[in-house]
């Protein structure tokens, strides 16, 4: 058994895989004490951990040590690299590039075996492109819906509604009625506008022979936009295991 985690800003993404790489357990915890006490009971049998992050050094060794303490783990831990797996990074500085990222359009790459567009839609939206011989074009970043949402939030006195009002005005795209809807409706078509024109972008480069991935917690909002897309939450995961292959003992 191996514990794969996903060390963001804000969460940290877990999943515990078996011998047949079946997901065993999962979930999403806020701090590395949250994750050892979701752990204890579910930690019998694992044999490795591997990791990426995008935390600092201190904070990942501080996780790292709390897992060698609490389950006598050793984590591997996957780093930016020139090329992995058949892809070469495209960045002009190779270790500039995000981890996650990097992970995340290498996993689609295994999966798509030819070109592809990866679209990673969390709180900073972003897409890569990799062609058919696994040459990363390089990409674009922007401000996903929470980063937006959050600025007009901040930056607008009047403008003020909670989570559920939130979920509530995307039931439509119509012009909105309130606040909320007019945010809300506006930072979803903002997202869509993006994503065509990363599609209008990746037709140039390729016509029609490209497969396009879709990950990140916002996926849903286009999802319905790009029929053909893969959406694979796990993206991520996909790649650090081509980055740090172990044995399950």
């Amino acid at each position: 058994m191996i514990l794969e985690l996903d060390c963001g800003n804000s969460f940290i993404k877990w999943r515990v895989i078996d011998r047949e790489d079946a997901v065993a357990c999962c979930g999403v915890v806020g701090s590395d004490q949250e994750l050892v006490d979701a752990l204890r009971g579910r930690a019998v049998g694992l044999s490795a951990c591997r990791l990426v992050s995008v935390r600092s050094d201190e904070e990942t060794s501080n996780l790292v040590s709390a897992l060698s303490e609490a389950f006598s783990l050793d984590c591997a831990r996957a780093e930016t690299a020139a090329e992995l797996a058949g892809v070469s990074n495209g960045y002009e500085e190779h270790e500039r590039l995000g981890l996650d990222r990097w992970l995340a359009l290498v996993g689609a790459y295994h999966l798509a075996s030819g070109a592809c567009l990866v679209l990673d839609l969390g709180t900073a939206v972003t897409s890569d492109y990799v062609d058919a011989g696994g040459r990363h074009l390089g990409g674009f970043i922007c401000p996903g819906v929470p980063l937006m949402r959050g600025q007009l939030r901040t930056h607008t006195r009047r403008i003020r509604y909670d989570d559920k009002v939130a979920e509530r005005a995307l039931h439509s795209l119509a012009p909105g009625r309130s606040t909320a809807e007019a945010v809300e409706r506006g930072c979803s078509l903002m997202l869509q506008g993006f994503v065509h024109t990363q599609l209008e972008l990746a037709r140039e480069y390729w016509g029609d022979s490209f497969e396009v991935f879709l990950t990140g917690g916002d996926a849903a909002l286009v999802a319905g936009l790009l029929p053909r897309a893969r959406v694979v939450p796990d993206l991520v995961f996909i790649g650090l295991a081509l980055a740090c292959p172990l044995s399950r003992g």
